[in-house]
């Protein structure tokens, strides 16, 4: 039924489909664990011979039914909710990446993100590096290595909102037999379906626009089902290869196109554990409901401010796809024609100081360690959310000093506006 049904009905309907005299709601299956009548039956499920529910770290039917909403909002053949973007990010490359492995990725990415992949991986023998996103494909295909295993990138970078190339970067990835990744985090799939361009794995912050309200935090993993892993076997042993750790069986023989989401979950969440709350995955899908009603309005007003701080003499710069001279315009038509996002990156003419004089004398607006929810705040990121990283990584994520994210939100444009006015005089 889902496969002919638009993105609005999806938000709303999608995933949860009772059957008679069940709730009409999703339902919080708030158990740690799931009742068996025979050890026969419970032996299968950890065989991955049945499918079903036992323990919720692995699946939970709330989380499930979240999780095959975004799936088919992506249009994918199955997802994973985590417990945060960052674990989402995490184990979409772990899941193919193991010690004296190698991935490519673009520098303009979220600084927590930049931190996991060239800090924390590295710790793990897993090596990356950093490219150019609006580098020709020479350039960005030199950076690949015999061991490289993935291409990852943002379709709209936080904070610099630079818009990726993605059927670029596919091209790229596949002529080297990897898959190439894409956080969808800012566009979400309202506005860019990054498969439709031939991206093979999405990853979100559900914490962002999809959750919408800041108040759950949480990831998801989607996967396309396109990529043959088969082919690149020697790339992927541990989805082509057997599993000692379930009796010798192999991913990709055993469940085809979901050999990938069913590694992840039953692997990674196994021995990791960054699971989603099911009291989460249902404000999550609370907030999907409106998905689709609430970023038009982020994306207009985004616009209409965008436009008035061009025109502002006190500001030095303003980087928005929406606006016509931007470097991104072209590449946002092709990609985010419907908009793209709330989030605006500018500068003031003037210091750091001025920048943040001006952003303690908002009034509307909040300071915060977030983005992308209901709520117009702002943040100083190299003073903030990127403040571990040097001067050049900084310049390399493109994050300029003086940077300043907004993040417009859903209230009149007119009061936003006003705001701003008020803290810039």
């Amino acid at each position: 039924m889902e496969k002919n049904l638009k993105p609005e009905t999806l938000c709303v309907q999608g995933g949860w489909q009772p059957k008679k005299g069940e709730p009409r709601v999703l339902p919080i299956y708030q158990s740690t664990t799931f009742k068996y009548d025979t050890s026969e039956q419970m032996a299968r499920l950890f065989d991955l011979e049945d499918s079903g529910y036992f323990y919720t770290r692995l699946q939970n039917p709330t989380n499930d039914a979240v999780a095959a909403k975004i799936a088919a909002l992506e249009g994918g053949v199955g997802a994973m909710l985590t417990s945060s973007g960052q674990a989402a990010n995490f184990y979409a490359i772990f899941n193919i990446c193991q010690a004296g492995d190698h991935f490519v990725c673009a520098s303009a990415i979220y600084g927590g993100t930049f931190n996991l992949f060239a800090v924390t991986m590295k710790k793990l023998g897993i090596d990356v590096t950093f490219v150019d996103a609006d580098a020709t494909e020479e350039e960005i295909g030199a950076a690949f290595r015999p061991n490289t295993k993935a291409l990852f990138g943002e379709t709209i970078s936080n904070p610099s909102c630079a818009v990726l190339d993605i059927e670029k970067f596919a091209r790229i990835a596949h002529s080297h037999g990897v898959p190439l990744v894409v956080d969808n985090t800012f566009a979400t799939p309202i506005n860019c379906r990054p498969f439709e361009w031939g991206a093979d794995i999405v990853t979100h912050s559900t914490t962002k626009y999809m959750d919408g309200h800041a108040t759950a935090v949480g990831g998801v993993i989607v996967d396309s089902g396109n990529f043959d892993w088969e082919a690149h076997a020697d790339k992927f042993p541990g989805l082509t290869t057997p599993d000692e750790s379930y009796h010798g069986l192999t991913y990709t023989k055993a469940f085809g196109k979901m050999a990938y989401m069913t590694k992840a979950t039953a692997q990674l969440m196994r021995d990791l554990g960054s699971i989603q709350s099911p009291q989460n995955a249902f404000l999550l899908n609370l907030g999907l409901e409106t998905l689709h009603l609430r970023m038009p309005q982020h994306c207009r007003n985004a616009q209409a401010v965008a436009e008035w701080l061009e025109a502002n003499d006190k500001v030095a710069w303003v980087n928005y796809c929406g606006l016509k001279g931007n470097k991104y315009y072209d590449l946002a038509q092709k990609y985010l024609p419907g908009g793209s996002c709330g989030v605006i990156a500018f500068g003031l003419k003037g210091t750091r100081e001025d920048a943040i004089r001006f952003m303690d004398n908002l009034k509307l607006a909040c300071i915060v360690t977030h983005v992308a929810d209901a709520r117009t705040c702002v943040l100083h990121p190299a003073s903030h959310t990127h403040r571990q990283l040097t001067e050049e990584q900084l310049i390399e994520a493109g994050v300029a000093p003086d940077l300043i994210r907004l993040s417009v939100g859903i209230e009149h444009v007119e009061d936003i506006i006003a705001d701003l006015k008020q803290a810039m005089e």
